[in-house]
């Protein structure tokens, strides 16, 4: 099986890595990191610690590990943290965010001679690994180099299940080679066993992104950066945060009905991909509207419509909105992460589509600190601000959803203390 594996890893190699060096290295000027990828990482652990390895594939899971990390850290000042990422901007952002990393470096390409290099480098004693990353010649190698293997925050959305559903004899040669399977919810727990995981190998932590730890911001802070941004300190905003095609017409339809009852509402676009920028700025500028990007915002310079062009500020500008939108759920996409807005005791809007956060919904919902909506009439009255009272309360049972849902980091790290040995 390993072998079949591999060769069609290579084949899809060969097809594809021409492209990716075209793509990263001549359009946009970025360099594959290919050496890293075959394995040649620099052998800098200090045979006198422990080391764990954190794997993470991008920009999601790295910041879901962020907490994890500063835990570890603090708990464990003596033991050796390397971290790797898939993606050149889960790179960037790892460098940004995760300080308390000793090593970063991009996980090999999936082969066995690879993979192994960097097993005999490091020689972590548990490999952790983020969400749903099952590559069979990294679980083999780490069995085969005395590595315990946790995967953190564990989940098997729909499509993921189906997947492994079909190629259910092939997947149970997988599952030996994982020790501790730490899941988020029941539903992904009940999934795995399904699949062929003993029952005693999963156990429910909850979401390590409910962990999050964002720079708390004061009144004085939220009126610098709305004075920063030319908004008005009265003004009422709505940041939609993380949204994919075909859903800005719909919410400039609802924000076009809202304004034709008040001038002081203003909307912050945030795309999911910052390559969508200026399609974003076409599309609002049809429409009539004035919109300015982040980076050139001026004293003095008036818009109605703001469009994000940076990564990693989308959770501060959270904390100054009035309400949250999240994108990826008015069209079929599966909805977004709900708890940034969440930590800043904002009301949270989404769609229809939130499957692939499905748990998370429904517990925000059900606790009335999240709303659906799902047409323009949904959005207008979002943009509204009809009843601020009740959006201030829904925020505050938000904030409180989140706080209950506390406690995956400090289970996870057990799980790792428990196998380090």
């Amino acid at each position: 099986m390993y072998i079949i594996y591999s060769s069609l890893l290579f084949c899809a190699l060969l097809a594809l890595l021409p492209v990716y060096v075209f793509r990263l290295e001549v359009l946009k000027s970025e360099s594959l990191h290919l050496g890293q990828r075959l394995g040649f990482i620099k052998p800098c652990r200090d045979p006198r610690k422990k080391a764990v390895w954190i794997h993470a594939v991008s920009v999601g899971e790295v910041l879901s590990l962020q907490n994890l990390v500063r835990q570890l850290r603090v708990r464990h000042p003596s033991w050796e943290i390397f971290f790797s990422t898939l993606t050149n901007t889960g790179f960037r952002l790892a460098q940004e965010k995760l300080k308390d990393v000793d090593h970063l470096f991009f996980v090999p390409f999936d082969f066995g001679w690879s993979v192994r290099r960097v097993f005999r480098a490091i020689r972590p004693s548990v490999l952790v690994l983020a969400e749903s990353e099952f590559w069979p010649n990294l679980l083999r190698q780490a069995k085969r180099h005395s590595a315990a293997v946790i995967l953190a925050n564990g989940r098997v959305s729909d499509r993921s299940f189906g997947r492994y559903q079909k190629l259910k004899p092939l997947a149970r040669h997988l599952w030996p080679h994982v020790d501790r399977f730490l899941v988020q919810t029941e539903q992904d727990r009940k999934r795995l066993e399904i699949l062929g995981v003993p029952a005693g190998r999963v156990r429910v932590t909850g979401n390590l992104k409910s962990e999050i730890s964002l720079r708390d911001l004061k009144p004085a802070d939220v009126r610098r950066m709305k004075k920063h941004l030319a908004l008005p300190g009265k003004g009422k905003v709505v940041v939609a945060g993380s949204t994919r095609p075909g859903e800005e017409d719909a919410l400039l339809e609802g924000f076009a009905d809202a304004r034709r009852k008040r001038d002081d509402v203003f909307l912050i676009l945030a795309p999911r991909h910052l390559d969508r920028v200026s399609e974003i700025e076409d599309i609002c500028g049809r429409a009539g509207w004035t919109v300015c990007r982040k980076t050139r915002v001026r004293p003095g310079k008036s818009w109605d419509i703001l469009v994000l062009d940076t990564m990693g500020e989308l959770a501060h500008f959270y904390g100054l909105c009035d309400a949250a939108f999240i994108g990826g759920s008015l069209v079929p996409w599966g909805g977004h992460n709900i708890l940034e807005p969440a930590y800043y005791g904002k009301p949270i809007f989404f769609g229809p589509y939130m499957h692939n956060f499905a748990f998370l919904a429904e517990t925000f919902i059900r606790a009335g600190g999240a709303g659906v909506v799902r047409n323009k009439k949904d959005l207008a009255k979002v943009f509204s601000f009809r009843d601020e009272k009740s959006m201030r309360a829904m925020g505050r049972r938000a904030k409180r959803s989140l706080m209950s849902l506390q406690g995956a980091t400090g289970k996870t790290i057990e799980s790792i203390e428990g196998l380090m040995g």
